[in-house]
């Protein structure tokens, strides 16, 4: 197999099964990174830069297949390449449901909260001695990984909806985490965006079911149309019925704790409680949903509420980057208004009484353009807010949509700076921070490598002081 874009975090997944399933693997990406290491160790043959010829890595006979990713353009060199040769061309998801087969297969939904929900999962089954095969967007802090090949006959998978893809695949267990509006320069509208979630909930295999929050509007308008299509629904949040009939999750209370969190649930019958490791409501909610899906399948509740404590977090999850005096920092890849707001939400109650300062790198210029007013409105819950400049990614920059739009949006202005500058935002940063701070530099972005750049920022002023 060859993977174009290999060191993405969906294809470089994919490609660490497929090694471990003992396939020859090649593949290209455009810049170096810790992700090719790992392959390259792993056994694959990768180039750096693409190239027709890079379809020859393993010798003259080329690849059977060539997988891509939505990013990858018509005019790439080695899909180009492909095509002329007839190979088989899969998209990633297609190739990422080919590894499903023969699994029972619980895949993790939702526009906020996948990644932590589909990781606390994996982990709470592999406490249970599971050994799930897994496919995550993000690495899990404790083992560094994002895939793995699983003898345990579960697999679960991050299902994205940004592009529809996630159609591919057809779970015994579906988790629609919420359903608010995103992507929309893909989908086109909200209606086509919440339509691809009911063609989602479709997929679910005869005899399965769709596990939805009850708390969000999206996600239980969901719930109800399924369950009128005879799908069966087990929801979870404060929402549901107090009573936990129907094998509802009810949220009976959460309280932080230490910087971490405790919530009580009412399930089957019985109460427990979790401890979770990562601040905030919505991360407790991740880890009920977690908890339900995994006695779906099959795992025992004390196993699966042993792991979810255990559970040590993803990188780009509120991740603590370093400390500098007293002064904390961390990194998170929130780039929607809603997750914004909910990281700093949990931010605040990690922060113990300092203040927050949050440097934020707006993520395309569509989602600039259509947010910037709920972005604004979101970072306005910090106490000094750093804006940069949009981070386009796939997209080609639009007159008048910088990140300008974000920060001037932000209440009161006095606590705003904009700064497209960005080799000058460690030293803004050590200019606002005090100490107690904590600092969080959020988005999806580049903006994750300014946090050691902070910390070495502080770190210099602390021995001048």
């Amino acid at each position: 197999m060859h993977l174009v874009g290999i060191g993405g975090a969906g294809m470089s997944g994919i490609a660490r099964i497929l090694l471990d399933r003992g396939l020859a693997v090649s593949g290209s990406d455009a810049k170096e990174s810790t992700a090719l290491l790992t392959l390259r160790a792993q056994g694959a043959r990768i180039a750096v830069g693409q190239a027709a010829a890079n379809l020859d890595l393993h010798g003259p006979d080329g690849p059977t297949a060539v997988v891509v990713s939505t990013a990858i353009k018509a005019d790439n060199p080695e899909l180009v390449a492909a095509k002329e040769r007839r190979l088989p061309v899969l998209h990633r998801s297609a190739a990422l449901a080919e590894l499903m087969a023969d699994h029972r297969v619980a895949c993790v939904a939702g526009t906020h909260g996948k990644t932590s929900t589909t990781s606390m999962l994996t982990v709470a089954l592999q406490r249970c001695r599971l050994d799930p095969s897994f496919a995550i967007g993000g690495d899990l802090n404790d083992s560094g990984a994002n895939a793995h090949h699983g003898a345990g006959g579960i697999f679960v998978a991050e299902a994205d909806e940004s592009d529809g893809s996630f159609l591919a695949f057809s779970p015994s267990v579906a988790v629609v985490t919420n359903v608010e509006a995103d992507h929309l320069d893909h989908h086109g509208s909200v209606a086509a965006y919440t339509a691809v979630f009911e063609a989602f909930v479709d997929r679910i295999v005869p005899g399965g079911v769709l596990v939805a929050c009850a708390d969000d509007p999206g996600s239980a308008a969901l719930a109800d149309s399924a369950e009128a299509r005879g799908v069966r629904v087990r929801r979870y949040g404060r929402a549901t019925d107090a009573t936990g009939s129907a094998g509802d999750a009810t949220i009976l209370d959460y309280r932080p704790v230490d910087g971490a969190g405790v919530v009580r649930v009412h399930l089957d019958g019985r109460e427990l409680e979790l401890r979770v490791q990562l601040p905030g409501e919505h991360m407790a909610a991740n880890a009920v949903a977690a908890l339900v899906a995994g006695l779906e399948l099959g795992a025992p509740a004390d196993g699966l509420v042993e792991g979810i404590a255990g559970f040590g977090g993803v990188r780009r999850r509120f991740e603590f980057k370093g400390r500098a005096g007293d002064v904390r920092v961390y990194d998170d890849y929130a780039h929607h208004p809603t997750e914004v707001a909910a990281q700093l939400r949990a931010a605040r109650q990690a922060a113990q009484g300092g203040r927050l300062v949050v440097v934020f790198q707006p993520h395309l210029y569509s989602r600039t353009k259509l947010f910037a007013a709920e972005f604004g409105a979101a970072l306005s819950l910090a106490d000094e807010v750093v804006v940069l400049d949009v981070y386009g990614a796939r997209e080609q920059p639009e007159p008048g949509v910088t990140g300008l739009l974000v920060a001037d949006a932000v209440s009161p202005p006095a606590r705003v700076h904009w700064q497209p500058s960005f080799d000058k935002v460690p030293e803004l940063v050590a200019d606002l921070a005090r100490s107690g701070d904590l600092v969080l530099t959020m988005g999806a972005g580049d903006v994750t490598m300014l946090g050691p750049e902070v910390v070495a920022e502080l770190e210099r002023r602390v021995k001048l002081a």
